[in-house]
């Protein structure tokens, strides 16, 4: 069995939440939301291979918390944060117009707190190799 790469995934997903941060202050609001669901994701798939799982396909922070049996704030933060995982991306996620124009400051401010509060919860459960 190769290497346990849930620190990979645990530290890509801090480099991602940088770049939330650095969009939320150029105003990409839009933008800050997909990655701090994205950041979202990395964290609970660091769980599930920190805990030996080979591989985790899905891309819904909700649906890898419940597989894990995570149903705690973890759940409800996941719930939130998976509002943004294709419709602040496709201009066809809305009857008209694109994504960046329908996403506020306060949502991003919002998701990049959750993205905050997964990575310490998670963090606690790592150990780097």
């Amino acid at each position: 069995m190769g290497k346990n790469r849930a620190w990979d995934w645990f530290r890509q997903a801090q480099d991602d939440l940088c770049w939330a941060k650095d969009s939320l202050k150029a105003g990409h609001y839009a933008q800050t939301c997909f990655i701090a669901q994205q950041v979202g994701e990395k964290v609970l798939k660091a769980i599930a291979l920190h805990r030996g799982y080979a591989q985790v396909k899905s891309h819904s922070i909700l649906e890898i918390a419940r597989a894990l049996e995570i149903n705690d704030e973890i759940e409800q933060i996941a719930k939130r944060l998976d509002q943004y995982h294709i419709s602040t991306r496709y201009p066809d996620a809305f009857p008209a117009g694109a994504p960046f124009e329908f996403y506020t400051e306060e949502q991003a401010i919002e998701a990049v707190s959750f993205a905050e509060r997964l990575m310490e919860i998670v963090e606690k459960t790592l150990t780097p190799d």
